[in-house]
């Protein structure tokens, strides 16, 4: 293998190269050649586009709105929307059959939309590569950043080769290439978790007809205190079913291997799905079983040189569904930084860490409280009615009193303001319904008091 510069036409120090050809990288790719710039994104894997899906292996996502943020940066918003399911709420199923509905929102405008990961990336992968700004290099594996030459050295099945651009972008996922280049030798700090439990993803296939067997516009939850199924649904009718199991244990991914552990397992915790899944055992068989991690990182840059952004900083578990729509605001702040500081790429880059870490570490935490939510509280009376009574509040208020989910789904309040707003509602509510009650007390002595 030989070392080859690139020559100037493919990468040279007017262009700023990005790392990782994911739903991140492509978006910021586009948004960035939009501005003017040229841009080299760079991904390990072959093309995605010439490949077949590698089935469950992508979680179905939920755009909302932070997301759709970032789509209407580059012009693709209602391209995607046409692509997607309007999920409006969410659908429990209890263990005898029995379903509940529970609103996203207070109205049509509070909604999640269901797309698929694949076709999302596939998307911007086109527009990017329509874009005369733009090259695509694929199967360009990051071997090596040299901070102080300001060189990245990339394995190709063509050999070796450096590139020198003018700055590079780490969007290539929780296992970074650029995190770990970039933070060699530097006083940083990383911190990964792995869930103990694992996931597999099946399919729910729809009727001859293209009907959907199941309500067609919401996400459908089957929450058990010891598993959890999710499923999100497709244009063409069909959902996407993720079990989440876990990994060792009694009833775990290590114990239900054989066909009739997979049919005692859905026998008694899911008897619903059952007759839904006829391809049952072949698809338990074909589909692998995934892993979950959680990361925080810091520093998120090095100098004007490089900055890390989406999965590469602040990878988080998938039960709030904001990993796509927090990587998607990441390249919303990260442009509004570049267009504030333009000649002062360090200091854009410090202020977009700035602005975007202390949130992520709150989403981390958010999104593993949102998995002991699905699991074990969605069918709790209390929850309900501390729901229902978020709404109602929501309604009569809409300005002063937003649910936690409202802010962190429907908005884009930073996920720490959204938090410590939802705390302070949280004390108001408390006080008021201590009041409450102290008044119905005083009231009912009183009474009591003049009974003749």
């Amino acid at each position: 293998m030989t070392t080859a510069i690139k020559p100037a036409q493919d990468a040279d120090s007017t262009r700023i190269a990005i790392v990782g050809g994911g739903l991140a990288g492509s978006l910021l790719a586009l948004a960035l050649a939009r501005q003017g710039h040229g841009v080299d994104l760079y991904e390990r894997r072959p093309d995605p586009r010439r490949q077949s899906a590698g089935a469950g292996r992508s979680i179905n996502l939920g755009l909302s709105k932070r997301g759709m943020q970032g789509l209407r940066m580059v012009g693709l918003l209602d391209d995607v929307l046409a692509r997607s399911v309007v999920m409006s709420g969410r659908v429990i199923h209890a263990p005898d059959g029995s379903t509940r509905y529970q609103a996203y929102g207070k109205d049509a405008g509070e909604v999640l939309h269901s797309i698929d990961r694949n076709e999302l990336n596939h998307l911007l992968l086109d527009r990017a590569q329509q874009h005369p700004q733009v090259r695509l290099h694929f199967e360009h594996r990051l071997v090596r950043a040299d901070k102080a030459n300001r060189t990245l050295e990339f394995d190709t099945p063509d050999g070796s080769v450096t590139v020198q651009p003018l700055w590079v972008a780490g969007a290539d996922g929780a296992f970074s290439a650029m995190r770990r280049e970039l933070q060699h030798g530097e006083r940083a700090d990383y911190h990964q978790e792995y869930l103990e439990w694992g996931y597999k993803e099946l399919t729910l296939a729809a009727r001859p007809d293209g009907s959907s067997v199941i309500e067609l516009t919401a996400l459908h939850v089957w929450p058990r205190s010891h598993c959890l199924f999710v499923s999100h649904p497709n244009l063409d009718g069909s959902h996407t079913l993720t079990l989440f199991l876990p990994f060792e244990g009694e009833e775990s991914f290590a114990t239900v291997r054989t066909p009739e552990q997979v049919s005692a397992l859905f026998a008694k915790y899911f008897p619903d799905l059952l007759p839904l899944l006829p391809g049952l055992l072949d698809q338990w068989e074909r589909h692998p079983t995934g892993s979950l991690i959680t990361t925080r990182t810091a520093p998120w840059r090095f100098g004007d040189w490089a900055v890390l952004l989406g999965d590469a900083c602040h990878a988080v578990y998938p039960f709030y569904g904001q990993g796509m729509n927090s990587a998607f605001e990441d390249c919303c702040v990260l442009m509004a930084a570049l267009a504030d500081q333009p000649k002062d790429l360090a200091a854009a880059f410090s202020r977009y860490e700035q602005q975007r870490r202390p949130h992520t570490d709150v989403l981390a935490e958010l999104s593993k409280a949102n998995f002991v939510e699905l699991r074990q509280k969605v069918q709790s009376p209390w929850f309900i009615a501390r729901k229902r009574l978020d709404l109602a509040l929501n309604r009569l208020w809409p300005r002063s009193w937003l649910p936690l989910y409202t802010m962190i789904a429907h908005s884009t309040m930073p996920y720490g303001e959204a938090l410590e707003r939802s705390h302070r509602q949280e004390r108001l509510l408390r006080t008021a319904l201590a009041g409450i009650a102290a008044l119905c007390c005083a009231g009912l002595a009183y009474a009591i008091g003049v009974k003749p």
